[in-house]
Parts: C-alpha cells; structure tokens; sequence
C-alpha cells in the first residue's frame, strides 16, 4: 500500500465528564472507522485530575493509531460560564496532546459537522450517527452505547468529506433527497 494514499484522522468530541473519540482511515478517497471510543473522566472528581487523564488518554491513541490529523469539535457555547471553563480546558489538553505529537489540528463548529455528515446543521445526535453508522457501513452494535464516540468520528468525517475535495453545487432539496443523491437509502 502507498504510504501518500493513506491517511489516518482522528476525531475528538471534548467533554468534562465523557469525551469521545474515533479514529478514520481513508484510503484511496475511501474512509473506514478503525476504531471509536470514549475517555471516562467521571471518576475524577478533581478538574486538575481530569485534564492530566485526557492529556495521557489522547496521547496514547495517538501514539496507538499514528494519525496523521486531527479534527475537533469547538465548544458549544452555553449559558454557564464555569462549564464552559472546563469545556475549553478539556478541549486545550486534548489539542496540546497533539500538539506535542506535531499532529495538525483542525476545529470544526458543531453545525458545520452536523451539516457535512446529515445535510441538517440542526440535526440530532442520533441523526447524525444513523448517516455515519450508514456512510460508513457499519453494524448498529459497532456505534457503541455513547454518543460521544459518534460525535467524534463525526468530525473525523467532517474532515474526510473536506480534504481536496473541490467545493460541491450540488443542492439538497430534503433530508431524504440527501440521503439518495449520497447512496445511503
């Protein structure tokens, strides 16, 4: 296999107390999962703690899967001050992870993602991993029990569908006409 050929991205969803991840290989201007999983960070109750797990989870899967870019999730902007804190430190470790790998970073809004993988920037969770679960050929039991996992693997296909490719004009009429026009129904 030509190593020019081959890409490997990792997706990252931040998150205080889960934080997702999944891993895409694309091949040929093909993409198949690797891998997808969580980080549990419930069990810590000290933010500090919290932040010193991700750093060391996150560089692991990198070193384990090698990636060659990752695509992460911006914090979605609440009402809570303090959450949002914690959210954008938990985003930072996890970005200066890769950073200290020299793996290039890409941060994509949570509207754009939806929109890339559903054609719907107000698409569900559950939306969104249904098209992935079906754009990526996968068994229903292979999407894991937390959305989490599928959000990040959503912005792996995010970056996947963004890579050179030329800026499509094609229009979508409805979720449906989505769907049929990308092969999936």
């Amino acid at each position: 296999m030509n190593d020019k050929t081959e890409k490997i991205i990792l997706g990252i969803d931040p998150g205080t107390n889960l934080m997702g991840y999944g891993v895409l290989r694309v091949c040929d201007r093909k993409a198949e999962m690797v891998a997808m999983g969580i980080i549990d960070l419930r069990k810590f109750s000290d933010h500090y703690l919290k932040l010193g797990h991700i750093f060391e989870r996150v560089s692991g899967i990198i070193e384990a899967y090698l990636p060659d870019e990752m695509a992460i999730e911006a914090p979605f902007f609440g009402q809570n001050v303090q959450s949002m804190l914690k959210l954008g430190r938990a985003q930072g470790v996890a970005m200066a992870a890769a950073i200290h790998r020299q793996v290039p970073i890409t941060e994509y809004a949570p509207m754009k993602i939806k929109m890339a993988i559903t054609g719907q920037g107000a698409a569900s969770k559950e939306q969104v991993a249904d098209m992935l679960r079906r754009m990526l050929k996968l068994d229903a039991k292979e999407m894991g029990k937390y959305m989490d996992a599928s959000d990040a693997l959503a912005a792996a296909y995010c970056h996947y569908l963004q890579m050179g490719r030329p800026a499509s004009d094609k229009k979508y009429s409805s979720w449906k006409d989505f769907a049929r026009k990308k092969g999936i129904v």
